[in-house]
C-alpha cells in the first residue's frame, strides 16, 4: 500500500511540475486552472497524511514561477505570497476555525473580494511617482516590467496625497470584451489563441517590446498595501479606501462581514453572478479585515493564514449538436465546427464550438444529433467536453470531412502525418480574404488603413483578386469606395507604395508560408542575401539555418515549388518590391571570433532575434560585459552593462550601426 502511495505522490509531483512550467514559464497551459488546482490539492493531502515521503523539492514547497531571460530580477522587500485554495464549504469553515483559534476566540470580520484571473504585480512609488513595477515571480524574486506596466492606463503615474514611499500589489488583467476581440483577430489570422485572460496578461507583460503590451489594452485592480511610510490603515477596507483616494482602481470588494457564514454566502452569490462581470474571475477571496489580527496570524512557508481563496469549478451545460460545418482558413485549413442548441454559459450565449479536426471528432466519438457537454476552456473558448452517449436514440450521424472545399470546390488533401485537411485551390475566396488581411497586417507589410472592412470592399468590387493587385490600385477607383474619398485614397496608396521598400523579412512574413512567422522570416533574411536565394535553397541549406527545422524547411520548399506562388512573386518583383535582405554573400563570418553583449530595448529587434543574427554571422552573445567583449549593442533604457562597457572602453553601437554593418558585410 505504501509503495502505491509513494508512486502516486511521485507521479503527481512530475505532472504538476510539467504543467506548472507550461503555465507559468511558457504561458501555454495544457490543462485548466481548476484541474491543476485539483492535482495540487490531492498532492498536498497525500503529503500531509504521509510525512515520511516529504521532499523539499516538491511543488507544494514553493509558490512557483521562474525568472525568464531578458528581464532584470527584482527582490521583493515584502514577500508576494500565494493564497491557500479551498474547493468546498467545509474547507472554508475549517479556515474560520483556525483563524478564531489563533485569535483566541475574539470576534473576526471578513472582507470578500473577486479573485481576478490575471497576473499579480508590485507597483512602487517614491514621493508619489511611479518608479518601478515587477511581476510576482516566485514570491521572493520577480521581473522588472516597469516599461510594460507604464502602458497600462489605469496605473497612475503620479498619486494624490501620497506618502514618501509606497508599494502596492495588484492584478493585471484584460477585460472579457477585449480578450474576445483579440482572440477573434488571431483566429482570423490562424494564429494560436490565448487560452484565458491570465495567459494573455502574462504574455503581454513579458514582452521585451512594450509596444505589444500597449496594444493589448491591459487593465489593473490594486488590492493591497505592501508597505508604506507613515501610519498604516487599521483595516483592509480602510486601506482600499486610502488607495482609491490616491488614484488607484481597487479590486471590487463586496463589503465587510461579521461571520464566516455571511462571507461564504457572498462567495456563492459572486459565483452565480460571475458570468455577468466585464472581467474574468476564477474564484472569490475571503480575508481577515483587521490588519493587526493579520499580523498576529502570520503566514506559513507558502501562504498567509489570514486569507483563503475559494475556487469556482468551470461551468458546464448540456446541449445538442444541430450540425457540423467546415470553415476555411487563410492557409486553406478546413476546420470543423459544431452548431449547437444555444445555451447560456459563463455569462454569454454559446451556439457554436470548434471541433479542431477530424481526429478530435473521432477520438471523442462526436456525432451530429448528439447530446453533448459543453464548457468554455478557461471560461472563454467554447469546447465540447464529451458526447452523452447514453442519450443516443439511433438518429445520430457520423461526420465526414468533405472531399472538396466548401468555399471554392477545389479538391482537399490531408498530408501524411498532419492533422489538418487543406484546400488546394489557389484562388479560394476564403483564403484570399485572409491572405490579404495577413499580408497587410502589422507584423507583415504593415499597410496602415488596410483593415478587414476595406479588404472586403476591394474584393467585393473586384478591384483586388490577389496580393499583387494592391500595387495596381488607382486613386479614382479607391476614392469611389464607400466611406473613402480622395484624401483617404491618397493616404492608402501612399502607404501601399511605401511598403515596397519594407525589409524583405516583412514580405516573407506576408506571403503566409506555413510554419514561417516573424522570427523565422528574420532568421532566413539573416542567412540569405535575397528572396531568390531562399527560393532556390535546398532543404539541407534551409535546415542549416539556426532554428529552421525539417518541417519548416519542407514547407518553404513546397511553397516555392508551386507555380501560382512563383507567379505571384514574379509579379511582385515587376511591381518593384524589395527582394534583398541586406545580407552580403560573404557575411557568414562577419562577426567570427567576436563576443557581443545586448542591453536595453532595441527599436525593431527583440534581443533573441538580434542574438540569432549575431550567431548566424559567426559571433557569440554573452550576458555579461568583460574585457573579452568586442561590442555592446545598446538600445533605450540600457543600464549597468552600458556603464561597465563605457568604463572598460568597449565599443558601443546602436541598432542602426548594427544593420549597416550587416548590409555592407564589414565592421565599420
Amino acid at each position: 500500500m505504501e509503495n502505491k502511495i509513494k508512486t502516486r505522490i511521485e507521479e503527481l509531483r512530475a505532472v504538476i511540475e510539467e504543467k506548472a512550467k507550461q503555465y507559468y514559464v511558457y504561458d501555454a497551459p495544457s490543462i485548466s486552472d481548476y484541474e491543476y488546482d485539483a492535482l495540487m490539492n490531492e498532492l498536498k493531502k497525500l503529503e500531509a497524511e504521509h510525512p515520511e515521503f516529504a521532499d523539499e523539492n516538491s511543488p507544494t514547497q514553493r509558490i512557483g514561477g521562474t525568472i525568464l531571460d531578458g528581464f532584470t530580477p527584482v527582490t521583493h522587500d515584502v514577500r508576494m505570497e500565494s493564497l491557500q485554495d479551498a474547493f468546498s464549504e467545509e474547507e472554508i469553515m475549517d479556515f474560520d476555525t483556525r483563524v478564531r483559534s489563533a485569535l483566541e476566540g475574539q470576534s473576526v470580520q471578513y472582507v470578500v473580494e473577486h479573485k481576478i484571473d490575471g497576473l499579480s504585480v508590485s507597483l512602487e512609488y517614491a514621493n508619489g511617482r511611479f518608479v518601478r513595477g515587477s511581476t510576482r515571480g516566485d514570491g521572493d524574486v520577480g521581473e522588472d516590467v516597469t516599461a510594460n506596466l507604464k502602458t497600462v492606463r489605469s496605473i497612475p503615474l503620479i498619486l494624490n496625497h501620497a506618502p514618501e514611499f509606497l508599494e502596492v500589489r495588484g492584478e493585471v488583467y484584460i477585460a472579457r470584451e477585449d480578450f474576445e476581440q483579440i482572440n477573434a483577430v488571431r483566429e482570423s489570422m490562424e494564429q494560436s489563441l490565448f487560452a484565458n485572460p491570465r495567459n494573455m496578461a502574462a504574455g503581454s507583460l513579458r514582452q521585451l517590446d512594450s509596444k505589444v503590451a500597449a496594444e493589448r489594452r491591459l487593465n489593473i485592480f490594486v488590492f493591497n498595501i505592501q508597505q508604506m511610510t507613515g501610519t498604516m490603515p487599521v483595516t483592509h477596507s480602510e486601506g482600499l479606501a486610502l488607495l482609491r483616494s490616491m488614484g488607484f482602481r481597487t479590486v471590487a470588494d463586496t463589503g465587510v462581514f461579521d461571520s464566516i457564514e455571511d462571507a461564504f454566502a457572498e462567495v456563492l452569490r459572486i459565483g452565480e453572478e460571475r458570468g455577468n462581470l466585464p472581467y474574468e474571475i476564477d474564484g472569490a477571496v475571503i480575508k481577515v479585515n483587521d490588519l493587526a489580527e493579520r499580523e498576529k496570524l502570520g503566514s506559513t512557508s507558502k501562504y498567509p493564514r489570514w486569507a483563503v481563496a475559494y475556487k469556482f469549478p468551470p461551468e458546464q451545460k448540456e446541449s445538442v449538436i444541430r450540425d457540423i460545418y467546415v470553415q476555411v482558413g487563410r492557409t486553406g485549413t478546413l476546420t470543423p465546427n459544431a452548431l449547437i442548441e444555444p445555451v447560456r454559459l459563463a455569462g454569454s450565449t454559446v451556439s457554436r464550438a470548434t471541433l479542431h479536426n477530424i481526429d478530435n471528432i473521432r477520438e471523442k466519438d462526436i456525432r451530429i444529433g448528439d447530446h453533448v457537454i459543453v464548457q468554455k476552456a478557461g471560461d472563454i473558448i467554447p469546447e465540447i467536453v464529451r458526447a452523452v452517449i447514453e442519450k443516443r436514440n439511433g438518429t445520430e450521424r457520423e461526420f465526414f470531412m468533405p472531399e472538396t472545399c466548401p468555399e471554392c470546390g477545389a479538391k482537399v488533401v490531408r498530408l501524411e502525418g498532419e492533422a489538418a485537411t487543406k484546400c488546394t485551390g489557389a484562388n479560394c475566396p476564403a483564403q484570399i480574404m485572409r491572405h490579404l488581411i495577413h499580408f497587410c497586417s502589422r507584423d507583415a507589410m504593415d499597410i496602415e488603413g488596410m483593415g478587414p472592412a476595406l479588404t472586403e470592399k476591394l474584393l467585393h468590387e473586384g478591384l483586388v483578386k490577389r496580393v499583387s493587385d494592391l500595387y495596381r490600385l488607382q486613386k479614382d477607383e479607391v476614392a469611389a469606395l464607400e466611406k473613402m474619398g480622395e484624401k483617404s485614397a491618397e493616404n492608402l496608396l501612399a502607404e501601399i507604395e511605401s511598403s515596397k521598400q519594407n525589409p524583405l523579412e516583412r514580405l516573407i512574413t506576408g506571403l503566409g508560408i506555413p510554419f514561417v512567422g516573424v522570427r523565422a522570416a528574420k532568421l532566413l533574411c539573416a542567412a540569405f542575401p535575397n528572396l531568390d536565394s531562399i527560393m532556390q535553397a535546398t532543404e539541407e541549406e534551409l535546415c542549416a539555418v539556426n532554428e529552421i527545422g525539417e518541417k519548416m524547411a519542407e514547407s518553404i520548399r513546397s511553397f516555392f515549388s508551386l507555380e501560382q506562388n512563383r507567379s505571384l512573386i514574379e509579379e511582385l518583383r515587376e511591381l518593384g518590391l524589395n527582394f534583398n535582405s541586406g545580407k552580403q554573400e560573404a557575411a557568414g563570418t562577419l562577426f567570427a571570433g567576436m563576443t557581443f553583449v545586448l542591453t536595453g530595448t532595441l527599436p525593431t529587434y527583440k534581443r533573441d532575434e538580434a542574438a540569432a543574427i549575431i550567431e548566424s554571422l559567426g559571433g557569440k552573445v554573452s550576458s555579461s560585459v568583460s574585457k573579452k567583449t568586442a561590442m555592446v549593442l545598446a538600445g533605450e533604457e540600457a543600464g549597468s552593462k552600458l556603464e561597465k562597457a563605457q568604463s572598460l572602453g568597449i565599443r558601443i553601437i546602436d541598432e542602426a550601426e548594427f544593420k549597416e554593418m550587416i548590409a555592407q558585410g564589414k565592421i565599420l
